[in-house]
């Protein structure tokens, strides 16, 4: 075990705000809560990656940025209709 995968374990640990803010938040808090989940997974997957040497996982944090990011657009585009 190394300090990429210690870190990434730690990392995990910021999901837990994260999930509060999106369901016990109002409705702009919980985009913003969506938002950082996506960015903390991807770091996390990056971590992963390094840790364990295999070059697969950037690929698949860089779809989950793009897809977070993506979602977050959804959700903004939907919560306006109901604001």
């Amino acid at each position: 075990m190394n300090a990429w995968l210690v870190a990434a374990a730690v990392l995990m640990f910021a999901l837990l705000p994260c999930g509060v803010v999106v369901f016990r938040g109002d409705a702009v808090r919980r985009v913003v809560g969506l938002e950082m989940t996506g960015v903390v997974i991807v770091m996390v997957l990056l971590m992963l990656a390094e840790g364990v040497h295999n070059v697969n996982f950037y690929d698949l944090a860089l779809a989950t940025a793009l897809l977070a990011f993506g979602g977050g657009l959804v959700f903004i585009r939907f919560l306006e209709r109901w604001l």
